[in-house]
């Protein structure tokens, strides 16, 4: 239980990745929040399996596009639980479109929550984060190898947060937070299961030829948040199979 008495925040963890660390982080100890956008039911159900395990939990639906909701999270957090030890900045949404074809439109859409509501909700969770606080981003494979066209915004707003993660590591390791990045390669989800249509071509693209899970990416995140990670810092951990190799 190396989370033992720690309080942690995961955005969008009704499903997916999201739901995966947030489980995982309540294995390992965690009393943990979640934000959702829609789904109350699946964010119930994690929170349900949260409680199962023993640890206290909490769901908020909270829009990322939407600084103040994600900031008003935040705040909820620490309301009911006391603390916030660990912020874990998975929401997001992902675009495939041409370069000329993607409208600005478009670009405001993604940049509001993989980028403003990242920047957002670390803003408001620093203020209650402690010595052995974490932030941990979940970017993307594209941010280190953009495999084909298509992907120029999704990957310019991961990319954005590998740039944050550096700096607000120099901003906030004086104060002993660690600021670290997992880049999930192809994963399972319900966005992009391994049986889709375009399952095939991604698992190619990967060094080991396959899919990843949500368990496997939760597993990364839940030793950046452990003790066993606090001298790693400004750091990227690719969980991608290879897919940057």
């Amino acid at each position: 239980m190396t989370l033992d008495g720690k309080v942690a925040l995961v955005t969008g963890g009704s499903r997916g990745i999201g739901a995966a660390t947030a489980l995982r982080l309540a294995e390992d100890g965690a009393d943990v929040a979640l934000t959702y956008v829609n789904n109350a039911a699946r964010a119930a159900e994690v929170v349900d399996k949260i409680k199962n395990l023993g640890r206290r939990a909490l769901a908020i639906q909270a829009d990322s596009a939407d600084a103040a909701a994600v900031s008003a999270a935040v705040e909820a957090t620490v309301a009911e639980f006391g603390r916030l030890d660990v912020l874990v900045n998975n929401a997001g949404v992902g675009f495939v479109g041409g370069f000329t074809e993607t409208s600005i439109e478009d670009v405001d859409r993604v940049l509001a929550v993989n980028v403003r509501g990242v920047f957002a909700v670390t803003k408001a969770a620093a203020a209650h984060l402690g010595e052995g606080g974490r932030v941990i981003t979940i970017g993307s494979c594209v941010t280190d190898r953009v495999p084909g066209p298509g992907m120029a915004l999704y990957a310019m707003s991961k990319a954005a947060m590998a740039g944050l993660t550096k700096a607000l590591a120099r901003e906030l390791g004086p104060r002993g937070i660690t600021v670290n990045m997992v880049h999930p390669g192809p994963t399972d989800t319900d966005m992009n299961p391994a049986d889709g249509p375009y399952a095939a071509d991604q698992a190619a693209m990967t060094a080991i030829g396959r899919y990843g899970t949500p368990a496997e990416v939760a597993s990364a995140v839940a030793y950046l948040a452990s003790p066993a990670g606090a001298y790693v810092t400004a750091a990227t951990l690719s969980v991608d199979g290879g897919h940057a190799a």
